[in-house]
């Protein structure tokens, strides 16, 4: 038995810097053919990523993809909006089903990116789905893949077909996959395993899930991931989905649920199967645009304390070091506590 870090059980040892402002780091990254500004991708999901979050990511370099829990024709719908003849995008579709009528539309609306997206990627639908969409689309439409949270089940995806890969199961801020089934791997030891294949550098990791803040981003880039995809972070926002709701206090607040919610299945095709995932309201945060922009300052400042300029840079200089219980505590703003 091995043990497996979270992003809390280490830190990036700080080392020495010539960077004089932090405009001399680069966050560009590529996802295959597609350049992009900001390594960070809006999820899939039903309370973040739509129009008006896809128009806000591309805006900023980085890149949404949108969900899939509706009809075909809303999806690709949204995708053509989104798009508007040369704006980034992707849609999601799953293994079975519609998927390829979905993909199929989605692609001819102008999506970007198709997105397979499924709880437990490692598996012989994946396999068939990936070569029945590498088939049926041009190769300038970028496949990614997921989601998977190891060595193998990266390798075996990036073998199949998908030109990157999502990694991590169970560990996001709605997500109970772990609690439910007892099955998954700590966030950040899924990028430190799956960095370690002879397909990092040519297929895109994205770290998907447990990431709370741009420390976490920080690390997750260092430990080998090329991009990260956000959820919790950006839900809330004018951009995401959803009504605002005001509470008798005058507090405003945004839908945000897990696609295995109950709330959510039943909401998106009527009934129920594993509930791997809650229902929950979150404070309203305002504009996107501004949790971005917090987000782009902290990785910045971040690579620099490592000397590093560039993502590579940063994943080829960085050094890990384990921190205690006590380190932890330490490590966050504690004069309130």
């Amino acid at each position: 038995m091995r043990e497996g870090l979270a992003y809390n059980d280490v830190l990036l040892v700080p080392q020495y810097s010539d960077i004089e402002s932090r405009k001399e780091v680069s966050l560009n990254s590529k996802l295959g053919f597609i350049d992009c500004d900001l390594p960070i991708i809006a999820s899939p999901m039903d309370t973040v990523s739509e129009v008006a979050m896809a128009k806000a990511m591309d805006a900023k370099g980085a890149i949404a993809i949108i969900h899939r829990y509706n009809d075909v024709e809303d999806q690709a719908r949204m995708v053509a909006e989104a798009s508007d003849g040369n704006s980034l995008v992707g849609a999601a579709v799953g293994t079975s089903g519609d998927f390829l009528e979905r993909a199929y539309a989605c692609y001819e609306a102008g999506a970007d990116v198709i997105c397979v997206d499924v709880a437990h990627g490692h598996h012989s639908l994946m396999k068939q789905a990936l070569k029945l969409l590498r088939q049926m689309v041009s190769d300038d439409v970028h496949i990614m893949a997921g989601n998977v949270a190891t060595f193998e089940g990266y390798e075996d995806l990036a073998s199949w077909g998908a030109d990157s890969v999502r990694c991590n199961i169970g560990g996001g801020s709605i997500c109970s996959t772990r609690i439910q089934t007892g099955h998954g791997v700590p966030g950040l030891q899924t990028i430190f395993d799956c960095s370690r294949s002879h397909f990092a550098g040519t297929v895109p990791i994205i770290a998907d899930g447990g990431i709370r803040n741009s420390g976490d981003i920080v690390k997750a880039l260092a430990a080998g991931a090329d991009f990260v995809m956000l959820g919790s972070l950006l839900a809330g926002t004018t951009e995401a989905p959803g009504d605002v709701l005001v509470g008798r206090d005058g507090s405003k607040q945004k839908a945000y649920r897990g696609m295995a919610s109950k709330d959510a299945q039943m909401s998106w095709r009527g009934k129920t199967a594993s509930l791997e995932g809650i229902a929950t309201t979150i404070p309203y945060k305002g504009t996107v645009v501004d949790i971005l922009d917090d987000l782009e300052r902290g990785i910045r400042s971040g690579l620099s304390y490592s000397g590093a300029r560039t993502i590579t840079e940063l994943q080829s200089k960085a050094r890990f070091i384990r921190q205690t219980a006590s380190g932890q505590t330490e490590s966050g703003t504690h004069i309130l506590r």
